[in-house]
């Protein structure tokens, strides 16, 4: 089931869970030092807490396989925050550790589905290595303090999973286990790696499917000289083989998901049609064989074709998923080698895969070279293109301490870079996790897709029966057939009904096109955090702006200062007080100071207050700083001249009395005017909710042609939430009204919340990212106009995928079931359907990469 819509109340207990899970108290789950690989089922060994898992699911191949794979998992014990995906083939959920272990419900999934998992999410770093000895014998080896899981995985290697805190990854391979192990091959992006293997293993079925086939066909269609029963012989053989073999793996997962899960499943409606065919044939043969030969004779042919021509478009199908899933996949960023440089010697360097880079390395990069991971400049100067995360196509300046992007690309200079975070937990893999997000995530039409698919196949076993019955009727009634006969005809027919429809496509409508939205948006900067934000922007009504940072650039400076008497020898407490901030006032004060040589006086026990300033108390003196509202001094004859002028006025005082006032201006984003029309010529009402003074926000929006009932200046984020949830609950449409509130501050984050869209700005806080369902990556407004054309292009691309999917079903049906006087469909090509019904619905989804957006 999707997401329900992210406004009121509800999103805001979301947004309390999201902040809660971006810092949890339960710390790294940890196993005991009973040393071994398998330890699953051990009472002793079972640990406490909450787990994030997410699992790689191969075998998935329709929506019936998705709604299978959710009924299992459901009803495990200690299961939470499931979501699941049939195009991305993944599940991923929260597990009690008091009530259930991973390994058990892994077990139990494969068992109850017939799919295999693969875990793709540890807690902490891992690694997958080849050990030279027996896997088991190292595992059982002393592990070092800070490995935290050592567990088996194919071609018998181990995954080591481990605190990068305690222990780097370097570490382990140099000095604990040098000799005895080295990293297993880098196979990419883990659940793109899990995609490619079941690709691999459909095509490989496919091909044997095709070689086991092709003698089946030359035996039945061509004229060959010799006893035909022996030609009979060996079709029996081969379509035995090919029923066992290649058919064969869907009949238990067919069985298991009626019995198990209450699904019927497009691998039951394959199973009754294959089986049909193949054992109509193998009656007739008997026939044969006991010499009373049937009129109609065998068509092991057909049980054949079919069989392959299934694998053949399931093969295709998976293929083209694959690519797409590819062709946006954000992780490809990420460079496979580092140059580490010795601690001795900033010249000397060695290659090392990335994966060995550990807390405290330095590693070079050199003119043109992508940069590996996150990290601070310690030397050289140069320019980097950041034009991936920034849009801007201007190199930008690298120095000594300046910060540097995985996966950016290094211009002419050398650099020296200290890694502060490590591949796996960077900046790319960051927004992999957000794009991947959105993609778990459903809209409401993916509701609509899931009921409709749960009463397909169902529908279609129905109008199997009937097409059987009305042409068993025809034949005898009509035709005048003899009783065989008839009964032959109505099972090619009911055979090939059986097996034509799909509802795979409808499966696939919302999934496929949600995934490669989602690619395209973080391709221009855009993040979509959930599925149900892609559905619903382009319907925006009204947008709310803050003005510090989203309006403007946030980059705000000094333009005047006022002190009273005393006031300038009491900046050091100032700048003790505002020196940790990160609201972009108090920074741009804190630097004006520090530039003037003041020093700041530590202070203890600081709070930040949203909407107000900063606070702190100390034996004798209460030191508060911030703005004029909040300290009761607008009237003041020092800060009325300031806010006249249209200035942000900063106050700071002690026990109550002004010491000194600072008067800041900030400019405009450069696309700000523009965005701005842009969003008022698509009939979209524009609104500015400011926490700034009246006379700095009203002189802006005034520039931008804001009308003036539509900004509210001064106010607090309560203030800033209750707007937004007016605007809601206005008007005679309200229900159908969707609001996006854009802002970047913590101050921000209640009305981010209470919006229907919250949009996060480049450079914000974390609380008001974790409140938003969209992530402007790149500094500017342009990407609320991406958001919105990416919005309504997926949706109409999903509209065009129902509409495909409803006619290609009614159609095809009719073919088959020989509606049609001189067209049908025979029971041997019925297997192209699924090709047939899925490949315009991936190319619709995948087309969506070439379009153009307003941003550009």
């Amino acid at each position: 089931m999707g997401p329900p819509p992210c406004k009121g109340k509800n999103k805001a207990k979301e947004v309390k869970s999201s902040v809660e899970a971006c810092c949890p108290s339960q710390g790294l789950r940890t196993k005991p030092q009973k040393r071994g690989i398998d330890i699953a089922g051990d009472p002793e060994s079972q640990a406490t807490g909450i787990e994030h898992v997410s699992l790689s699911i191969s075998g998935m191949t329709c929506t019936g396989c998705e709604t299978k794979l959710h009924r299992v998992l459901v009803s495990l014990p200690g299961i939470g925050n499931l979501k699941t995906s049939l195009v991305l083939s993944r599940a991923e959920f929260d597990v009690q550790l008091a009530l259930s272990s991973v390994d058990a419900v892994m077990k139990h999934l494969e068992r109850m589905t017939e799919f295999k998992c693969e875990r793709i999410s540890y807690h902490g770093s891992s690694m997958v290595i080849m050990p030279s000895q027996d896997p088991l014998l190292f595992a059982n080896r002393p592990w070092p303090d800070g490995v935290l899981e050592i567990s088996p995985v194919e071609k018998n290697n181990i995954r080591v999973v481990f605190n990068p805190d305690i222990i780097g990854a370097r570490d382990l391979m140099e000095k604990h286990w040098a000799g005895m192990a080295k990293l297993a091959p880098l196979d990419g992006d883990p659940a793109l790696t899990a995609g490619s293997k079941h690709v691999r293993n459909v095509g490989w079925m496919t091909l044997l499917s095709a070689v086991l086939t092709v003698p089946v066909l030359i035996f039945a269609w061509a004229r060959l000289p010799g006893e035909a029963f022996t030609y009979d012989c060996v079709s029996l053989a081969l379509a035995t083989i090919v029923q066992v073999m290649i058919a064969g793996p869907f009949y238990p997962k067919a069985l298991k998901a009626l019995i198990f899960s209450r699904v019927i499943e497009m691998d039951f409606l394959i199973v009754l049609s294959t089986s049909a065919a193949y054992i109509f044939s193998v009656v007739s043969f008997g026939y044969l064989a006991a010499s009373k030969p049937l009129s109609i004779g065998q068509f092991f042919e057909t049980s054949t074709l079919l069989v392959t021509l299934i694998m053949t478009g399931r093969y295709i199908a998976a293929l083209a998923r694959q690519k797409a899933v590819e062709s946006i996949s954000i992780r490809s960023l990420q460079t496979r080698t580092a140059l580490l440089v010795k601690d001795t010697d900033l010249l000397e360097t060695r290659e090392i895969d990335c994966r060995l880079l550990q807390y405290g390395d330095r590693f070079k990069v050199l003119p043109e070279m992508r940069i590996p991971t996150d990290g601070t400049v310690i030397c050289g100067s140069s320019e980097t293109n950041e034009s991936m995360f920034t849009g801007n196509a201007q190199p930008i300046e690298k120095h000594t301490k300046s910060q540097v992007i995985a996966g950016t690309i290094n211009g002419p200079g050398t650099l020296v870079v200290r890694v502060t975070r490590l591949p796996g937990s960077n900046t790319v893999d960051n927004i992999a996790n957000m794009v991947d997000e959105a993609k778990l995530s459903k809209p409401k039409m993916q509701d609509l897709a899931d009921k409709v698919a749960s009463y397909f196949v169902p529908v279609v076993c129905g109008v199997t029966i009937i097409t059987f019955v009305i042409w068993v009727a025809i034949g005898l009634a009509v035709q005048k057939k003899a009783r065989s006969e008839a009964m032959t005809q109505s099972i090619t027919y009911a055979i090939a009904v059986l097996i034509v429809s799909c509802p795979c496509a409808i499966g696939l409508a919302v999934p496929m096109v949600v995934v490669i939205a989602g690619g395209l948006s973080a391709q221009h900067g855009v993040i979509f955090k959930s599925a149900n934000a892609i559905e619903i922007t382009h319907k925006t009504s009204h947008v709310v702006l803050d003005k510090t940072g989203t309006l403007t650039q946030g980059k705000l400076t000094v333009v005047s200062q006022s002190f009273m008497e005393g006031g300038k020898a009491s900046l050091h407490i100032l700048l003790g007080l505002i020196n940790d901030s990160k609201h972009p006032v108090s920074m741009a004060v804190g630097d004006y100071l520090k530039n003037q040589g003041v020093v700041a006086e530590a202070k203890c026990s600081v709070k930040s207050l949203p909407g107000k300033g900063m606070e702190a108390r100390t034996d004798t003196q209460l030191i508060q700083a911030g703005n004029s509202r909040w300290l009761n001094l607008t009237g003041h004859a020092l800060i009325q001249p300031i806010l006249d002028q249209g200035h942000t006025a900063f106050c700071f005082a002690i026990d109550g009395h002004l010491c000194a006032v600072f008067g800041l201006e900030d400019s405009l984003r450069p696309d700000a005017a523009w965005a701005v029309a842009k969003l008022q010529e698509r009939g979209m009402s524009v609104h500015v909710v400011s926490g700034d003074d009246a006379g700095a926000t009203h002189t802006m929006t005034s520039a931008l042609g804001i009308r003036e009932e539509n900004v509210r200046a001064g106010a607090s984020p309560a203030e800033k939430q209750a707007y937004v949830r007016n605007l809601l609950a206005s008007g005679i449409t309200a229900s159908e009204k969707v609001v996006v509130f854009c802002g970047d501050g913590t101050n921000d984050a209640a009305a981010l919340a209470q919006a229907t869209v919250g949009v996060h700005v480049n450079g914000g806080s974390d609380l008001a990212e974790s409140a938003a369902d969209v992530v402007l990556m790149r500094p500017g407004l342009g990407g609320l106009l991406a958001m919105m054309d990416v919005s309504k292009l997926a949706t109409n691309r999903i509209k065009f995928n129902f509409a495909w999917s409803f006619v290609y079903n009614l159609f095809a049906i009719l073919l088959a079931a020989g509606a049609f006087l001189n067209a049908r469909i025979p029971p041997e090509f019925a297997g192209l359907g699924e090709l047939v019904s899925v490949l315009p619905v991936v190319a619709a989804a995948v087309l969506l990469r070439w379009s153009k957006l307003s941003v550009e």
